[in-house]
Formats: structure tokens, sequence, C-alpha cells
């Protein structure tokens, strides 16, 4: 008999962050004024979506101009990240809808709150501080692309929360993302359910080529698909 579910592993930024693609128009502007392109957001998402950010640019780069770089590329990040915190001190950045609420309610049922994110931790907790988001409060835990080798769609930041809570099994474990990446790091995790969500960087279409277990339109629809996955479980 499976066990139920007890944690759920969020990305930020069009998952649970409502940031109006701050991060991707940053990085398009980034790539487009260093190198001298003319690339369209839609192609930075397509490419980019929740990629640790200096991955995102060579990725990016490859797929859309067909350039490996890695002065070029360190050179846009350094620039992203300079025009990335100034536009998060100035834009008005909200919690994604229902995502206190489920907060809250995941806590009542005893399901740890993960955030992870391809940004790094001066990023992350950045927009930690400004979402008045407490670790331990409303939140469990926060692993970002800096605390592990090898990013998405790697599972080291999965593994890395199951490790700190002494979590042995990944089928105990849901993903949700609003990209692709999200939703192959939950598979390559072993999470019992990847989830993709349509409030952020890929569209429906595209987050059902990764084949996720669910594609939902907001964060609430995650309370019924837990309770019916767990259902299993209470069965004697």
């Amino acid at each position: 008999m499976r066990e139920a579910i007890k944690m759920v592993v969020f990305d930020m930024a069009g998952t649970t962050v409502n940031e109006n693609n701050i991060v991707y128009k940053t990085l398009r502007h980034a790539i487009n004024e260093i190198g001298g392109y003319e690339l369209p957001l839609t192609e930075v998402l397509e490419h980019g979506a929740g990629k640790e950010k200096l991955q995102a640019i060579k990725t990016v780069l490859k797929k859309c101009v067909n350039v490996e770089d890695e002065e070029l590329a360190e050179k846009i990040f350094q620039s992203f990240l300079q025009a990335l915190e100034k536009a998060y001190e100035v834009e008005d950045i909200y919690p994604n809808s229902n995502a206190n609420e489920l907060f809250a309610v995941l806590k009542d049922m005893d399901i740890l709150r993960v955030l992870n994110t391809g940004y790094d931790r001066k990023t992350a907790e950045s927009l930690l501080k400004k979402l008045n988001w407490v670790v331990g409060r409303d939140i469990d835990a926060l692993i970002t692309a800096s605390d592990v080798p090898k990013n998405r769609p790697y599972p080291d930041m999965i593994d890395l929360a199951r490790a700190n809570f002494s979590i042995s099994d990944p089928t105990t474990v849901v993903k949700i993302g609003d990209s692709i990446i999200d939703i192959q790091e939950g598979q390559n995790a072993g999470c019992a359910l990847s989830i993709g969500i349509t409030t952020g960087a890929h569209h429906a279409d595209q987050l059902k080529s990764a084949n996720p277990d669910y594609i939902i339109d907001d964060l609430w629809e995650i309370v019924p698909i837990i309770k019916k996955y767990n259902i299993p479980s209470q069965v004697v």
C-alpha cells in the first residue's frame, strides 16, 4: 500500500509567484542588448523557462541564434542579475492565485511546502522578503539553483529537499511547475505526481508534451488531487 503525500515542491515564478514574467522580460532584454539580437519573449520562454538562469541564457543562444559562447553568456548573465535586482525593487510582485490559502491548507494536512527555483539564493530570498513569505511559517523550505551541483531537469533540488526532511521515498512527493522542465524534474526525481500549471511560462499544449500527471489552471486544484491520491493509503 502506497504512502500518503508528505511534501509538495513548488516552482516560484509563474507557479506560486505572480511577477508578470519580469524575469524572462529582463533576460530577453539582456540577451538582445548585449548580443545585438531581436529575440521575442516567446522564444526566450520556450527555451529558457524554469532553468538556472545562466544555463537558460546558454540554451536560448544555442537554440535561437546558434551561438555557443561562454564569455558572451557570462556577460549577459551578469547584466541580467543587475537588471533583475533593480526590477524587483520597483515592480509589483504578488502571490499567485490561492498560493497563501493553499500553503495554509497543506500545513493543516501535515504536508510540507517547499519552494524550488532556477534563481540563485540571493534572488530567491529577495522575492520571499517582498512577498512576506517566511521559511518556517508560510513555507517549510527554500531550495535554489545555487544550492545544488546540477539543476533542472536533474532531480538534485528535489533530492536535497527530501534529504533535509529525511524523506527517503520520492513517491511521497508532488512537484508542480509552470514549465516543461519543472515536469521533467519531478519525473526524474521519481515523484508520485508531476503537475503542470498554466499560470506561467508554458501553455497547456507545451506542458502536455512533457506528459505530466495533471495540468491545472489554479493552485487550488492541487487539494482534491492530493486527497484523491491519498485515499488508497487510508483503506485497510
